[in-house]
């Protein structure tokens, strides 16, 4: 049994969405790839035309973006120094199979040796040493044209990919700003560590290949918040919401938010529909940034800007439905306190509306968060 379980799948189940969006990225690539840079012919002339292990680098690039194998150093670098090591063997030993045994093994050693280990590489490697007729005719040019022109363009459309669908490639480093532009580690990932030390563990598990520091990082204070969710017991957002709520509906206007938020020192504001229905919610930080958006217009050309500003009261004033944020997180009564911690951690979330059937019956704010662990605390 312990056999069969260890034959099973070892890679954590995944959305169908993120499956999705791994597929059509890698679609994106190297479609655009081979309609515009390189041609699914191969052009013994120029160089430029796509090959098999474009298709395994694209698995990396857009389904694992994460992964310090998918980096672009590791990427370009390992592509071109494989395919610089297959055209040396292929134009030096006549047998095949030992030139395609000898091509990827060197090139495993040399691109290990580089930092720039790269699986598909070996895979170029073997390309270059299985098509002697086409390296007679290229010789190194085949490391520059297909191979290192292909991987750059590749690892362009994968970064590009990557921001248009939230996530980051290339992967943060650990010495990265934090969310708040700032020399601070995120408060999740304010483990007491050095980059160093993380460095050491990786090493000692060999897990170098499989995760980056900054992965390190992000998985132990995850792993930390976890742990203090179980010790924060069997609170839900039902016993430290705060009730009785202020909203604001679509029509409201930001004069009046900007209001509410001076009367009531509040950082953030539910807007609502008939019968309570939750719609979205509005921060402080929105109205902050509206403000500086129309004075930095004036600054930059006051009257155009002075004109437009007055076609847009003319038309009517900017109301909640302007700014307000539809795409927040939201949980129901029953969820754990201890759910809310990732939440609210790296300060990107001050409230978190309660919702029950589409109305919004509450509303847990970080003050609520902190208040009820510190209650908690002084009773343990």
């Amino acid at each position: 049994m312990h056999i069969l379980r260890s034959l099973g799948p070892a890679v954590a189940r995944v959305s169908g969405a993120e499956a999705v969006r791994a597929g059509v990225g890698a679609l994106i690539g190297l479609g655009l790839t081979g309609l515009f840079l390189l041609s699914p012919q191969i052009d013994l002339d120029l160089g430029l035309f796509l090959v098999a292990p474009f298709g395994a680098s694209a698995v990396l690039l857009f389904a694992v973006p994460n992964s310090p194998l998918a980096q672009p150093w590791s990427a370009i670098v390992g592509n071109t120094v494989g395919a610089l090591v297959g055209v040396a063997v292929c134009l030096v030993v006549g047998d095949i199979a030992l030139r395609i045994a000898l091509a990827v093994g060197l090139a495993i050693t040399a691109t290990i040796l580089c930092r720039a280990l790269h699986p598909p590489a070996g895979a170029v490697a073997m390309t270059a040493a299985m098509s002697p007729e086409a390296i007679e005719h290229l010789g190194f040019w085949f490391a520059l044209a297909p191979i290192a022109i292909g991987t750059t363009a590749l690892v362009v459309l994968a970064t590009g990919y990557a921001r248009l669908t939230g996530r980051h490639y290339p992967f943060r480093q650990f010495d990265d700003p934090s969310n708040h532009r700032t020399e601070d580690r995120n408060p999740t990932e304010r483990l007491g560590l050095s980059e160093g030390e993380l460095t050491s563990i990786l090493e000692r598990f060999s897990q170098s290949f499989n995760l980056g520091v900054e992965d390190l990082a992000r998985l132990i204070g995850a792993a930390e918040l976890q742990a203090a969710a179980h010790s924060a017991g069997p609170l839900t957002a039902q016993d430290i919401m705060s009730r009785n709520l202020v909203t604001a509906n679509p029509d409201t206007t930001l004069g009046e938010i900007a209001d509410i938020f001076r009367k009531h020192r509040f950082t953030s504001l539910p807007v609502v529909g008939p019968d309570t229905k939750f719609l979205g919610v509005i921060f402080q930080m929105h109205l902050i940034s509206q403000a500086r958006e129309d004075a930095l217009r004036l600054h930059r050309g006051f009257l155009p800007s002075f004109k437009r500003l007055l076609d847009r009261d003319r038309a009517g004033p900017m109301t909640a439905s302007d700014i307000m944020s539809v795409a927040v997180p939201r949980v129901t009564t029953n969820t754990p306190i201890g759910a809310l911690l990732p939440i609210m951690a790296d300060g990107d979330t001050d409230a978190v509306p309660v919702i029950e059937y589409g109305k919004i019956v509450g509303i847990v704010t970080r003050t609520d968060l902190i208040a009820a662990l510190a209650r908690r605390a002084a009773r343990s």
